[in-house]
């Protein structure tokens, strides 16, 4: 497989003076200087990066974490587990999973009106909570009549509720580790 990285990130907590029990080259110690805490905004990744010397990042700022010159990032340390989260990066993260949904409507969009069966009993749109067989029938019908172009479109077209929110609450069940298939993110 392909190995795929994050363009873009957005910052969940920053830690201007680093965070004890960070591994720094094999032991464990504590990390001198800024780091920051991210949620990559195409594979949902978390990641922990340092920040270089004078730059002051907040929560929910978004910043290139991509492979050539950037502005705000010295060096990606690695992922992160949710479990490694700050209770601060914790508390951002639905804000910022929803910022990116909404963001990337068009790409979710697309998940309604392309998803299909993970197994002969189950669909991904199942997946998604909130959706039981019900709404799956009436998204399937609905999409096969003329795709879906919005958010709205699709909650008006079959009545779901707040396509946006049922997703951001999907991602942040599979961020935290509390899904066994995965539709948005990848695994640590």
């Amino acid at each position: 497989m392909e190995k795929r990285y994050e363009e873009y990130a957005y910052v969940l907590d920053f830690l201007p003076h680093g965070r004890p029990g960070i591994r720094v080259s094999g032991r464990a110690g504590y990390r001198m200087g800024a780091i920051v805490q991210l949620v990559g905004e195409e594979y949902f990744t978390l990641l922990e990066a340092t920040v270089k010397e004078g730059a002051t990042l907040k929560p929910q700022d978004r910043v290139y974490v991509g492979k050539n010159q950037r502005k705000e990032i010295t060096y990606i340390i690695g992922r992160i587990g949710y479990d490694e989260l700050t209770s601060t990066a914790k508390m951002e993260l639905p804000g910022v999973v929803t910022k990116i949904v909404e963001n990337r409507e068009r790409w979710f969009i697309n998940f309604f009106n392309t998803a299909q069966a993970i197994t002969p009993r189950m669909h991904a749109l199942e997946l998604i909570p909130g959706i039981g067989k019900k709404y799956m029938w009436q998204i399937i019908n609905e999409r096969e009549r003329k795709p879906f172009e919005s958010f709205d479109d699709l909650q008006k077209r079959t009545e779901i509720p707040n396509p946006a929110k049922l997703l951001v609450k999907r991602i942040l069940e599979e961020l935290a580790g509390e899904s066994k298939y995965r539709l948005f993110t990848r695994s640590t």
